[in-house]
């Protein structure tokens, strides 16, 4: 996170045993050791949440897209279906009608 050499800490270590006193120190320290740790944990969550965020935003995007390519096959199918029940509709209705001629037919043949 921050480019400190042991040179720094060391200069920073003197600085603080001057300002702050032998006494003290120490808990100063552990005090500092505690903010830096709780700051570390809050950036870790920060970053953790974002991750997860971007994690759903992709899941979310996937899902629209199956979600398309699910009504483009089912609109590909019906299509096929449509078509499928005029190919055999239409030779079905011919053969019905041709069926109606040979029924009258049969039956003005019966009347005579």
């Amino acid at each position: 996170m921050f480019d400190v050499s042991f040179s720094e800490l060391m200069l920073i270590g003197v600085i603080a045993l001057i300002v702050i006193g032998p006494e003290r120190l120490p808990k100063v320290a552990r005090t500092v050791g505690h903010l830096l740790g709780r700051a570390q944990r809050y950036v870790n969550e920060v970053k953790s949440d974002i991750q997860k965020e971007m994690d759903l935003k992709e899941i979310g995007d996937i899902k629209n897209q199956m979600e398309d390519a699910a009504r483009s096959v089912q609109t590909s199918m019906s299509s096929s279906v449509d078509e499928l029940k005029s190919a055999v509709t239409q030779p079905t209705q011919a053969v019905q009608d041709s069926l109606d001629e040979a029924r009258k037919a049969l039956e003005v043949k019966k009347d005579d």
